[in-house]
């Protein structure tokens, strides 16, 4: 609606109308009964039995009725009108679906007269953080008009429910309609500790009694102690500084959108947990109270943000004041008592003002014990923090001499195929005390799941419900996908995070350095295992001993790793491995944690050189009006088109590999979300959509077993031109050694990629690769992926990005396969090992489609082989790849083998473990 502050239109506001009968229990009749409401959009009036009760705004923190004058005998009703919008519109302006409802619980629950109405646990840590103390503040109400009296005990409890105190008691007497605070302190000797790592909670107990010790109500509360500092410029916790490996996280779900259940909530936080995710910004609200719950259970840090963020200049106006102060002071109510919540963020990109100052010191009324955090004023927050900034920036801040620690609250923009870069990240933040870390934005995918007139489903966006205006596709920014599953970036920042180090010493003796990088877990938690592989196969394997390495400490360690009968021209890797020791909440025994790979540095003998002089012999010959040079050997043929340079036909023991679509220079990518940098010059340039002439074209036959194709071809685009030269070396045992030289005449060009592309048929619809995986990589996305060999069908190759664009790269890769469910197909290896994906859509398909249903049935296998790429970077809300990712259109030189592949045969094989002679080329032209 038209911005117009404090008003709303009253044309259109449409209204949600909720009714429903209910009960209460006999024991209640002569009670206090209360109506709660954890959460509705954007505000609401409520009645009871035709009688109304209130009124309440600001979504996401609780509004409470006292609803027992209403609640007469018989029928109950409550009826609630649920308004879209409210002037608290103007504060809730986040990225997200603007949707309106009951979104969580509601509630009755019932009380006496005298009742405990709110409680404040303060722990600490004294003693140099070995003891702890407990600070309680217990407010009690009396609803009734009579004073009243009685006693409160205060009982704590461990996990397994043995007391550790029960003596803490006082009287209490209150007046009619009054409330009374009481204050407790105790000490508590060597209590165990709660962190995100070791979530120790322990249970106390408040018991209200009446004079005579009947028992009016208990009320249990989690505790956990724990204490949050600012030190040095460093956040401590417990007395240790803590690196925050966070995310953002929106309340999202694709079928029930902002109504998360608790299945749900457990999914996330397991999901968290499992890539090393430690921290959660509640972006950019309080999230539902038993997320808060499942925190302090399962160990995350939260920095609870308050539902605040609005446009223009509210923070400076005096009238928005008490609206602003209300959300900050709810929220901090609601959720003092949680030892997951160790930062309070007053909102989210509302400028700054005196009405943030006001916030802050009714917060520190409440809660002083916790550093606050506010990126638009960092002038009155504990902690500095930015969005988005480069490397280099965040490195600029590092080095500043300020006093307060310094955050990204938002970084990592991880919309569409992204994450770029992650590990440069954190090499800065791990090299300056100051950075305390970030949190990547975000954590799942806001789509939400729908289907075509004929049944397709797909996750929309913004616009896809007629709703305008709408933000497109800029709430797909997720970790995972909308049904909250992995995308592959998780498994970048599960590697990046990662709390185990593996440092190589004297890989040849078998000595590596192990460093623990967790802050109260010692390794021997965790069972640290290896493996030696040759070309991907495991050769030999085993098990350290349980290593005793505390927090932050590092050890040499010694494998026992027996040097190996070297095979020419194989490649050796050590891989280290840790995994859970034992079950915990969030995984099984045997959970991987954290690994590292390291290329063995043995003296390797060459490659042998293949007996070129042992193939069987090739006939050449000319068809179709010379335009075709057909080359044909024992159980293979190949066909060059003399009009397009390259190869149109190969056939390799009868089946059909290639068909028309041989392999053509290649330079486009369906941009990903993070290349609007970028894509337009694309586009202008015309990469997807190169005209390509043949210069030169001639055959040679350098010996009765060798048969060398020459081509050169020139690429234009819209104001540019590469020089293409493709040198075909046909052998008689049916490989073919495509020697590729690109060349541009304007070097400055910025582009997608560089390679090579080719069509199969569908029928080859399995791809084994020895190179990164088994996940998608990119040139700056590719730590969390380790050398090995995999295998996938094509079709899950494919990676459901809402927004299609280009995916399924895998870096680094030595050789390939595409084979059909005989066995037989192609092989292909690369040289310098490349970026290779195998996928059902061209990147002119990828980039046509705006959902994933709008994609056309596939009956073919695309084969991208790529020298090189630009990396994906974070420019979608954030900077561009680094400098040493983005690719220019320098002079370029690589080389595709391909050669029959027939798994039982076994005969690529031989050929990877190869080396080609050179051949002579002084031969007569054909």
């Amino acid at each position: 609606f038209p911005f117009n502050p404090p008003y709303i239109p009253h044309d259109y506001n449409p209204v949600g109308c909720y009714r429903r009968e209910f009960e209460i229990p006999s024991s209640w009749e002569e009670r206090r009964v209360f109506i709660h409401f954890d959460g509705v959009e954007s505000a609401f009036y409520i009645w009871v039995n035709g009688e109304k009760i209130g009124y309440s705004q600001g979504s996401r923190t609780p509004a409470e009725f006292d609803i027992t004058k209403a609640v007469k005998p018989g029928k109950k009703i409550v009826a609630v009108e649920v308004y879209r919008w409210s002037d608290g519109s103007y504060l809730e302006c986040q990225d997200f679906w603007r949707l309106s409802g009951i979104y969580r619980g509601v509630y009755l629950f019932s009380t006496e007269d005298l009742h405990i109405r709110d409680f404040y646990i303060r722990p600490d840590l004294i003693n140099n953080y070995k003891d702890g103390k407990l600070d309680i503040k217990v407010k009690v109400k009396n609803y009734g008009s009579l004073p009243l009296r009685g006693k409160i005990e205060v009982k704590l409890v461990d996990s397994e429910e043995k007391i550790i105190f029960e003596d803490l008691m006082s009287e209490v007497s209150v007046e009619g309609r009054n409330e009374a605070i009481i204050e407790f302190c105790r000490l508590v000797k060597n209590p165990k500790k709660w962190s995100a790592e070791t979530p120790y909670l322990y249970t106390l107990l408040f018991i209200l009694k009446t004079p005579e010790g009947r028992i009016i109500e208990v009320i249990p509360s989690k505790v956990g102690f724990r204490k949050i500092e600012i030190k040095n410029s460093r956040l401590l916790v417990n007395g240790v500084p803590v690196l925050l490996k966070g995310v953002n996280r929106h309340e999202h779900d694709p079928d029930t959108a902002h109504a998360i259940s608790i299945e749900s909530m457990i999914k996330d936080i397991k999901l968290m947990k499992q890539p090393n995710i430690n921290t959660v910004r509640t972006s950019h609200y309080p999230n539902d109270p038993v997320w808060y719950e499942l925190c302090d259970q399962y160990g995350i840090y939260v920095i609870d943000e308050a539902n605040i963020e609005g446009r223009g200049k509210l923070a400076d106006q005096p009238e928005w004041r008490n609206a602003f102060v209300d959300r900050v002071v709810r929220m901090v109510e609601r959720d003092k008592n949680h030892p997951c919540v160790i930062i309070w963020s007053l909102g989210n990109e509302t400028e700054g003002g005196p009405n943030f100052i006001e916030a802050k010191k009714e917060l520190l009324q409440i809660d002083d014990t916790r550093p606050i955090h506010y990126e638009w004023m960092n002038s009155i927050a504990d902690i500095d923090s930015t969005m988005y900034p480069s490397v280099d920036d965040l490195r600029h801040f590092g080095e500043s001499k300020s006093k307060k620690p310094f955050i990204m609250c938002e970084y990592a923009h991880a919309m569409g195929n992204a994450v770029g870069n992650l590990r440069e990240y954190w090499e800065v933040i791990e090299k300056y005390p100051r950075l305390i870390g970030g949190c990547i934005w975000d954590w799942v995918d806001q789509g939400l799941r729908k289907k075509t007139p004929d049944g397709k489903e797909y996750f929309a966006y913004g616009g896809d419900f007629g709703d305008h205006p709408n933000d497109g596709n800029f709430c797909l920014n997720g970790l995972l996908f909308p049904d909250h599953t992995l995308s592959p970036k998780v498994w970048e920042v599960k590697k990046v995070y990662q709390y185990v180090a593996f440092e190589p010493v004297d890989l040849l003796n078998g000595k590596v350095r192990i460093r623990n990088k967790y802050y109260f877990t010692n390794l021997k938690e965790f069972i640290i295992s290896w493996e030696l592989s040759e070309d991907g196969k495991i050769i030999q394997k085993g098990e350290l001993p349980p290593l005793d390495i505390p927090p932050g400490e590092s050890r040499e360690v010694s494998i026992e790793i027996k040097k190996p009968q070297l095979n020419p021209g194989a490649e050796y890797w050590l891989t280290l491995s840790a995994k859970l020791a034992e079950d915990t909440l969030w995984a099984k025994k045997g959970f991987e944690v954290a690994w590292e790979q390291m290329k063995m540095p043995y003296n390797v003998p060459e490659k042998t050189l293949m007996e070129v002089n042992e193939f069987p012999p090739l006939k050449v010959e000319e068809s179709w009006g010379k335009e075709r040079v057909v080359v044909e050997g024992k159980d293979f043929s190949v066909t060059f088109e003399k009009n397009t340079g390259t190869v149109s036909r190969l056939l390799y023991s009868g089946e059909t590999v290639l068909d028309g679509n041989g392999p053509e220079i290649n330079l486009f990518r369906a941009p990903v979300d993070n290349d609007k940098w970028i894509k337009d010059e694309w586009y202008a340039l015309g990469l997807e959509k190169l005209r390509c002439k043949v210069e030169e074209f001639r055959v040679r036959e350098l010996k009765p077993r060798v048969v060398q194709v020459y081509s050169k071809i020139k690429a234009e685009g819209d104001g540019f031109t590469f020089c293409c030269i493709y040198s075909w070396t046909v052998l008689g045992n049916g490989m073919i050694v495509l020697d590729t030289k690109v060349n541009s005449f304007s070097q400055e060009i910025v582009l997608p990629k560089i390679g090579v592309r080719m069509i199969l048929p569908k029928k080859f619809e399995n791809f084994r690769w020895y190179g990164r995986g088994p996940h998608e990589n990119y040139v700056d996305r590719k730590t969390g992926a380790r050398i090995g060999v995999y295998q996938k069908k094509v079709e899950d190759l494919f990676v459901p990005y809402v927004y299609p664009q280009d995916m399924g790269t895998r870096c680094d890769v030595r050789w390939c396969a595409l084979f059909n469910n005989l066995q037989k197909g192609i092989f292909i290896i690369c040289d310098p090992p490349m970026a290779v994906s195998a996928l059902p859509y061209t990147a002119e398909e990828l980039d046509k489609a705006k959902h994933t249903c709008e994609l056309p049935q596939s009956n073919k296998v695309v084969l991208c082989i790529d020298y090189a790429h630009t990396g994906l970077g974070n420019a979608s809300c954030g900077p561009p790849p680094l400098e040493k990712y983005i690719l220019k259109a320098q002079p370029a030189h690589f080389r595709v083998v391909f050669c029959p592949y027939d798994e039982r045969k076994g005969e690529h094989n031989l050929i990877y473990k190869q080396k080609i002679p050179p051949l002579d080329l002084q031969r007569k032209e054909k």
